[in-house]
C-alpha cells in the first residue's frame, strides 16, 4: 500500500497543502491516518475522498455541508438513504446551474454574432433599439441551423 506525505498528496490531488490544511481543520479528513509523530499519511483510497470533496466544493456545496456528509459516511450504513437523498439534492442545483450557464452561453452567443455582424457592415447601428429584431433573426437562424 502506498503512502503519501501531505505534500506528495497535495501534489497528486492538484491541491495546495494549504487547501488540505484547511480540509482537516475543517473536520472533511476523518480518514486520513497519522504516523506516532503526529504527520498526515495518505492512502490510495483517500483521493477518492478529495476528488468528491472537490466536486462538491466546485459546484458551490458549503463546506459544513460536506463535512456533514462525510460524518454520514463516517456513520455507517445508517445514513444511506440521507446520503441517497442529499446527493438527489445536489443533483438537482447542479442541473439548474447548468441550465443557468446555458441561458449565459446563449447570451454571449448572440452577442458574438451581433458583433460579428457589426464588425462585418462596419457598425452595429449607433443603438440598441433594434435588439429585439436582431434577437428574433438570431434565433431563427439557430432553429435553421439546428436542422
Amino acid at each position: 500500500m502506498a503512502v503519501y506525505t501531505i505534500g506528495q498528496a497535495a501534489e497528486k490531488a492538484g491541491l495546495s497543502v494549504s487547501a488540505l490544511r484547511y480540509y482537516e481543520k475543517e473536520g472533511l479528513l476523518p480518514f486520513v491516518d497519522r504516523t506516532e509523530g503526529g504527520q498526515r499519511v495518505f492512502k490510495d483510497e483517500d483521493f477518492n475522498w478529495l476528488s468528491i470533496i472537490e466536486c462538491l466544493k466546485s459546484t458551490g456545496v458549503p463546506i459544513r455541508e460536506i463535512k456533514r456528509y462525510i460524518d454520514w459516511c463516517m456513520e455507517g450504513d445508517a445514513t444511506l438513504e440521507q446520503r441517497r437523498d442529499w446527493f438527489v439534492a445536489q443533483k438537482a442545483r447542479v442541473e439548474e446551474q447548468i441550465a443557468e450557464y446555458r441561458r449565459h452561453l446563449d447570451k454571449i452567443n448572440y452577442k458574438i454574432w451581433y458583433y460579428e455582424r457589426a464588425v462585418q457592415n462596419g457598425t452595429d447601428g449607433g443603438q440598441p433599439s433594434n435588439c429585439s429584431a436582431l434577437e428574433e433573426e438570431y434565433r431563427r437562424l439557430q432553429k435553421q441551423g439546428d436542422r
